[in-house]
């Protein structure tokens, strides 16, 4: 291998490094992620009297944004109330009435809804929350 060979591999392998770190998550560019839901995803003895669903984010959130979605009109529960933030602004609260011997299904954003978004602006990466109350 000829010096002028052995120094673009060396030239050429740092650029590709820095080029990978520029580009490693960081707690900051990362999209928020659901860290903690209540009831618990696949808990299947949730109280029939819960009344709130809540979704905590890793993220502070953008307040009055959100996206719960429908899996089907019949899994989704029935709401009582306009979705609200905590103080934290990490987790949103959903008023909710459930129904005993029943699945629940909601997506927490989705393919195409993504308004539950951290406050730059980066949407949440899509969250199944399925769970079953006891009859």
């Amino acid at each position: 291998m000829t010096r002028m060979m052995l120094t673009v591999l060396i030239v050429g392998g740092a650029l590709l490094t820095a080029a990978a770190r520029a580009q490693e998550p960081t707690l900051e560019s990362a999209p928020p992620v659901v860290v903690k839901t209540v009831p618990e995803a696949g808990a299947a003895e949730v109280d029939a009297s819960t009344t709130e669903i809540q979704v905590t984010f890793s993220k502070r959130m953008q307040d009055g944004s959100w996206s719960w979605s429908t899996v089907s009109q019949e899994s989704f529960p029935e709401t009582t109330g306009t979705p609200r933030y905590d103080d934290d602004r990490r987790t949103c609260v959903l008023p909710v009435k459930l129904q005993p011997g029943k699945t629940y299904a909601l997506w927490i954003n989705s393919q195409n809804f993504h308004n539950f978004k951290d406050t730059s602006g980066q949407p949440a990466v899509p969250y199944l929350l399925v769970f079953k109350t006891r009859g």
